[in-house]
């Protein structure tokens, strides 16, 4: 998912840190689950007044089902992404200003295929075929995330009431994208993997903030280094940890063991040891720190504590820390993210219990206003993973099951 062009100095880029202070926007009122329309295994249902997918089966099936089920969101994003705002955009590249970004992403996009895990092309065939779309705009957009780039942060169980593992994602990108009136929560059991939660937009396959059933949580920021594409970009690898981390080590190993691209950091935590990391994973350089480690690009380092933040906005964030080290709770975890720790750019705001699968999501506002502004809606990733359609509610053609291994896809 797109994040905002990094203007911050590498100094401030990587920090550790516990956290909570004031100014929480309200979390809204619980409502009834609504089931909107089916598609094969997956469908779309409204939790808390917001939409969640739920996607099922093979890669393909998992895209047909998002592609059916939000058609008019995707198209209606991918229209706005390329022919109404990528107008007004330049992409700078290699020091060289053009004017076209469509078509410097699908440059991008054609030298990383080869490595892209197979399966995530065929999810975005998928979209396309579901969407009625032509597969390259679907594939274009999916690369979006390789061309800008945002805070997050983890409270170990020392600085939380009850022993409570938090996992605070601040993305902070240029509302006026209009990708807010386009979120969507998914839900995904991927056949053979781990199913995970994606704080996401319509047409999207790709992570920026998630959680999986391992209890294992991952946010980002991005830097610079434009122009090193040789490798899986951001938001794929993160999918990757998604899917297949059953714990932090192997969330690490995930980003260790697979060639980057860009300047990326992130903050992974892990529910059941109630560890968490700070990350470096870019396209040369790979270094972790643990909590309460010093480090040279840290300011200070706070006691079972990780964090991504930088300038002013990192100075207030560790002075909430140090002030409620100990007795952080879910409001107060969410109240770590309110202004000016989140920018006016701020497109939303997730708060994951990572070590009982509750978390809370907030979304900028349709004019622009900041999603640490709004309400925050309530989840449990169990009780979404048991969840089922209302089967009366209306059904889209179920997706043709995908092909395996060179075969041709056949009707259900």
């Amino acid at each position: 998912m797109p994040a905002r062009p990094s203007r911050l100095a590498p100094l401030l880029r990587l920090a550790l840190l516990a956290a909570v202070a004031a100014g929480l926007a309200p979390v809204a009122a619980r409502a009834e689950n609504r089931t909107i329309a089916r598609c094969g295994e997956g469908f779309l249902e409204e939790v808390d007044g917001y939409r969640v997918l739920h996607v099922k089966g093979t890669p393909y099936e998992m895209g047909f089902q998002q592609g059916a089920l939000l058609r008019d969101d995707i198209r209606e994003n991918v229209h706005y992404l390329f022919d109404v705002k990528g107008k007004e955009l330049k992409v700078e590249v290699a020091g060289l200003n053009l004017l076209n970004p469509k078509r410097v992403i699908a440059g991008i996009a054609a030298r990383q295929k080869k490595y892209v895990p197979e399966r995530f092309f065929e999810e975005m065939r998928g979209v396309a075929d579901g969407a009625g779309m032509d597969v390259q705009d679907v594939v274009v957009a999916n690369f979006i995330p390789e061309l800008f780039h945002c805070s997050g942060f983890a409270l170990g169980r020392s600085t939380t009431k009850g022993g409570r593992v938090y996992h605070g994602r601040v993305l902070d990108y240029g509302c006026d994208w209009r990708l807010q009136e386009h979120a969507i929560l998914t839900v995904a059991e991927p056949e053979g993997r781990t199913p995970f939660v994606n704080v996401t937009y319509a047409g999207f396959v790709g992570s920026v903030t998630g959680m999986n059933a391992e209890r294992v949580s991952i946010g980002e920021m991005g830097g610079k280094g434009l122009g090193r594409w040789d490798g899986v970009p951001m938001s794929f690898l993160m999918r990757m940890v998604l899917e297949d981390a059953k714990s932090l080590d192997d969330a690490v190993a995930i980003f260790r063991d697979n060639p980057r691209t860009c300047e990326y950091y992130f903050v992974i935590a892990d529910g059941e040891t109630g560890k968490a990391v700070g990350m470096e994973a870019s396209a040369d350089v790979f270094s972790v720190i643990a909590m309460g480690e010093s480090h040279p690009k840290l300011p200070e380092a706070i006691e079972d504590a990780v964090v991504l933040s930088a300038g002013d906005r990192y100075v207030e964030l560790a002075r909430r820390v140090k002030a409620g080290s100990g007795g952080f709770d879910a409001e107060s975890a969410r109240r770590l993210m309110d202004r000016p720790v989140a920018m006016k750019s701020n497109l939303h705001n997730v708060l994951f219990e990572t070590d009982t699968g509750r978390f809370w999501v907030a979304n900028a506002d349709a004019a622009g206003n900041p999603a640490a502004e709004q309400p925050y809606h309530a989840f449990d990733l169990k009780a979404l993973l048991a969840g089922r359609p209302d089967a009366s509610a209306a059904s889209v053609a179920a997706p043709p099951r995908a092909a395996r291994a060179g075969e041709p896809a056949t009707a259900r």
